[in-house]
């Protein structure tokens, strides 16, 4: 018998994790997937499956291409997931006890991400999303440009399963994900009126650092979590600076 739940996908060239994304949800109801011009195996993978349906889409943002998504989703549940994550045993198992007790609206997922080929330690202190929700109280605020996340109307707890993030597997990934990132973040901030501060501009790449390495134990993870945390101290500058830029341009005209 399926889950009863839908699991529905964004994807761009995602065909070198999604054949584990999709066997990882090869026994839910119906998985979602809208592609937003993948040139790899996207396709030819997705077609494998008989739960699964792929279509394209063109690009409409992050938090609009999962609202669309997860429109066209038909379970009671929902299960958001990227091309390049996959569930956990441990996770599927915690999804289906709270179907069947139908006592809670969500859970808050922990993601355990993978850098330069190592998943972090399970020591680290994970980062957490309400990824899995009764689909009728979750939407997406649109402006949002990115980290976006479903919002949930209703009774959410922490799972104890993970998911695991595989995209980010080397630094120049990592580095050209986190240019795009900050841009988008801080056109959001300067159209919402935000301007950047330059005591934050000093001090957010420090404490950011101190944040990641030590606070979430990223020292847990040897060289990989250094050079993780320096490159995401560098995006919480990156983050500031293109929004004094944007900031300051503006006032030029």
């Amino acid at each position: 018998m399926s889950i009863p739940c839908s699991v529905y996908i964004v994807t761009l060239d995602c065909g070198q994790w999604l054949r584990q994304t999709l066997d990882s949800v090869s026994d839910f109801a119906e998985v979602v997937i809208l592609d937003s011009g993948s040139s790899d195996d996207t396709y030819a993978i997705a077609q494998q499956y008989p739960n699964t349906r792929i279509r394209h889409q063109d690009w409409q943002g992050y938090a609009g291409q999962k609202a669309l998504a997860l429109a066209e989703c038909t379970q009671p549940w929902a299960l958001n997931l990227d091309g390049d994550e996959e569930l956990s045993a441990e996770l599927k198992k915690e999804i289906e006890s709270v179907i069947a007790e139908n006592d809670i609206d969500g859970l808050i997922t922990p993601i355990r991400d993978a850098f330069m080929g190592r998943l972090c330690s399970e020591h680290t202190r994970l980062h957490a999303k309400i990824r899995f929700f009764r689909r009728t109280s979750g939407s997406y605020d649109l402006g949002i440009a990115v980290h976006e996340a479903v919002q949930v109307e209703g009774n959410v707890r922490r799972a104890t399963g993970t998911i695991y993030h595989y995209g980010e597997q080397d630094i120049a990934i990592k580095v050209d994900k986190n240019n795009n990132y900050s841009s988008l973040k801080a056109r959001e901030k300067a159209a919402k009126g935000k301007r950047a501060s330059m005591l934050k501009l000093v001090l957010v790449m420090p404490l950011t650092f101190i944040k990641c390495y030590f606070l979430r134990r990223d020292f847990l993870n040897g060289w990989q979590g250094f050079i993780g945390s320096m490159i995401n101290s560098f995006y919480a500058f990156m983050k500031e600076a293109k929004l004094y830029e944007l900031t300051r341009d503006a006032g030029k005209k």
